[in-house]
């Protein structure tokens, strides 16, 4: 089956159908850790072009007032509540994060300002176990925006989450990466096709830029 054919079976089957962005959104940049940077861990995506358009749309959040949400993880050995359970040893190159490596830290290209938000958790979603829901509704936050590493995990994770948490997620694809290009948009096709709408940075500025007009 072709592209085009696959869009279009799935069209017809019902789904793709469309979500419109709200008022108050926030914007959440998942695990911008120096890891996927480094060619050295087993961690490294490639994702310096997502970095910059994240870094953009960071600045034009907080121009328009939104919330800007950073997320990190870090594990504890020996803590149940931080020790990452079978996520952790599923995945061993999560060893990147345990506490006091500097792999988990941010890199000077894109960290927090002060007023920023960060979460720190220990599985794929920004939103299980952190009371980020919680802190978003607090703020009247509609919608989320989603940026970050990586698109197969922890920003389909957030995003998934960001739904069923009753928000209208926003998966930025040129600000979020993966270790391969076909991971990426396969995951991509089957978050607009089920789970949240797949959109570029530059309709989210002009959105975000439409906010304090």
């Amino acid at each position: 089956m072709t592209s085009t054919d696959l869009h279009q079976d799935y069209a017809r089957a019902g789904f793709n159908g469309r979500l419109e962005p709200g008022r108050r959104p926030a914007l959440v940049l998942v695990d911008f850790a120096r890891a996927y940077f480094d060619p050295a861990c087993g961690l490294y995506t490639r994702p310096e072009a997502a970095r910059a358009k994240a870094a953009s749309l960071a600045e034009a959040a907080r121009s328009a007032g939104a919330p800007v949400v950073f997320t990190r993880v870090e594990y504890v050995a020996g803590d149940p509540a931080r020790d990452g359970g079978n996520f952790y040893r599923k995945l061993p190159a999560l060893a990147a994060f345990d506490r006091g490596n500097p792999l988990g830290d941010f890199t000077d290209d894109l960290r927090p300002h002060d007023g920023d938000l960060v979460i720190t958790k220990q599985y794929p979603s920004a939103f299980f176990g952190t009371g980020l829901a919680d802190q978003l509704r607090g703020l009247g936050v509609d919608t989320v925006l989603v940026a970050g590493l990586t698109t197969s995990g922890c920003v389909r994770a957030t995003a998934l989450d960001a739904l069923c948490e009753g928000f209208a997620p926003f998966v930025i694809r040129d600000a979020a990466a993966d270790r391969d290009p076909a991971v990426h948009e396969g995951n991509l096709f089957d978050l607009q096709a089920k789970y949240a709408e797949v959109v570029e940075t530059a309709a989210m500025l002009d959105y975000l830029n439409s906010l304090g007009r």
